[in-house]
């Protein structure tokens, strides 16, 4: 799958201007409760900088639905792309230049970098949450900076793990394991069979750390105490690095260098069959005519359990920041509020064929989750996901060592066998204390 960047102005004919508007309410709340009533600039204009889509659907919903509020503001709407790991340096430096987009797509708690730069958007926020049955728990608090809102939980992007159901039967297994230890066996038997498995230990900002993390928690381990204490050297964590050097081996080689777009070609060249992915994976067979096969033979599950029993993972979050130099606050608000209302959320997440998982409740209830078997273990994305700087609060820390790859390069130099699972706890021990520290 190739990812260019590309500029869209998308603009509407619309009323005459935002001068014309003596307030912009959304018109299409549920039971018709008040809203806060955003009054765009006059001359308002704003530019968007979102990720590169891997559901083409997704990206085609939010261009239209972006198109409709032209049409009703007559603010124009210029939307760039910029890869997944280019977001977060491009955001970054927008917020020390204090100039660039008006409002930005940022990943996990990147908002956490540079919350005194950010909008205070707690009173749309709290509306939406009134109107739409809650925020679920941890995608606001990526978003909530000392109470306050400093973004707005726009999706959780689930991470499921996927397979060729043929070939996991064809290594023995009537179902896929549900428990780490038979997931090994699994990965040995599939190897045997030419099949081998391949999850990110790259940089990916998605599914290395989704995977990632899930080796390092399925254990018991973490990187912080409830205090913000750094724990991540820990007989739980090196339990979970020998696990994983004993995983590896199922892996096919190169995975160590795999960004997150790697293991979707790979999977759709027929080189692995069990990786951990978005629901992207599915239908880039699903739609090539040529892989109509494959995609038959999808499936999708959660991860296994491991020691700690029960569900750890960690999902890829996205939230909309308005940045604080922006000259229409004003007219941001009442983009993101429109975004936001029932007409236009439904439809990016149906658009998104269960690759967006709703940050708040009421969305729940979308078709999208029922209509195909695949998109059950992504639906309960934003209610499983456990934040990235468990245990400890999140904040400019958390999202440091999350920016530093801590825990991916850990479990990465444990699983190739660069460092001992010992020396690999111990590197990450030192490393996290230095920005927690601080």
């Amino acid at each position: 799958m190739t990812i260019s960047r590309r500029d869209l102005l998308v603009a509407g004919a619309g009323l005459a201007g935002a001068a014309a508007l003596p307030g912009f309410t959304p018109g299409a709340f549920a039971q018709g409760a008040p809203m806060p009533d955003f009054k765009p600039e006059p001359g308002a204009s704003l530019r968007v900088l979102r990720w590169s889509p891997f559901v083409k659907g997704e990206e085609e919903a939010w261009i239209a639905n972006t198109k409709k509020f032209t049409e009703a503001t007559g603010i124009e709407v210029r939307i760039d792309k910029e890869s997944w790991e280019d977001i977060r340096p491009k955001a970054a430096v927008a917020a020390n230049v204090g100039s660039g987009p008006d409002i930005v797509w940022v990943w996990f708690d990147d908002a956490q970098q540079y919350p005194d730069k950010l909008l205070d958007v707690t009173t749309l926020a709290n509306g939406l949450g009134a109107k739409y049955g809650g925020w679920y728990d941890a995608p606001a608090l990526y978003a909530k900076n000392q109470g306050k809102f400093i973004a707005l939980p726009l999706a959780t992007i689930g991470n499921a793990v996927v397979y060729r159901d043929s070939w996991v039967k064809e290594a023995g297994f009537s179902e896929f394991p549900k428990d780490i230890k038979a997931f090994l066996e699994l990965g040995k038997a599939l190897k045997a069979k030419g099949h081998p498995m391949g999850f990110t230990l790259g940089h990916g900002v998605g599914d290395g750390n989704n995977f990632c993390h899930w080796v390092l928690w399925s254990h018991g381990g973490k990187m912080v105490d409830d205090s913000g204490k750094v724990v991540i050297n820990s007989p739980e964590t090196v339990a979970a690095l020998r696990y994983m050097r004993e995983l590896y081996p199922t892996f096919i080689p190169g995975t160590e260098s795999w960004l997150d777009v790697n293991n979707n070609r790979a999977f759709l060249a027929g080189e692995i069959s069990v990786t951990a992915n978005g629901v992207s994976v599915y239908y880039g067979a699903k739609n090539d005519p040529k892989l109509a096969d494959m995609a038959a033979d999808m499936r999708s599950t959660n991860f296994p359990i491991g020691p700690v029993g029960k569900e750890a993972e960690l999902h890829q979050t996205t939230s909309a920041c308005i940045f604080k130099y922006t000259k229409f606050p004003q007219a941001a608000q009442a983009y993101m509020a429109f975004m936001f209302d029932a007409p236009q959320m439904n439809a990016w997440i149906k658009g998104a064929s269960a690759y967006c998982c709703q940050t708040l409740k009421a969305f729940a209830a979308n078709p999208v989750w029922t209509d195909n078997p695949i998109h059950k273990p992504y639906s309960r994305a934003s209610e499983t996901l456990r934040p990235n700087g468990y245990s400890g609060p999140l904040g400019p820390q958390s999202a440091a060592a999350m920016a530093d790859w801590i825990v991916v390069d850990m479990v990465a130099e444990a699983a190739t066998g660069q460092r001992t699972p010992e020396e690999a706890a111990r590197r990450a021990e030192l490393r996290a204390a230095r920005i927690y520290r601080g």
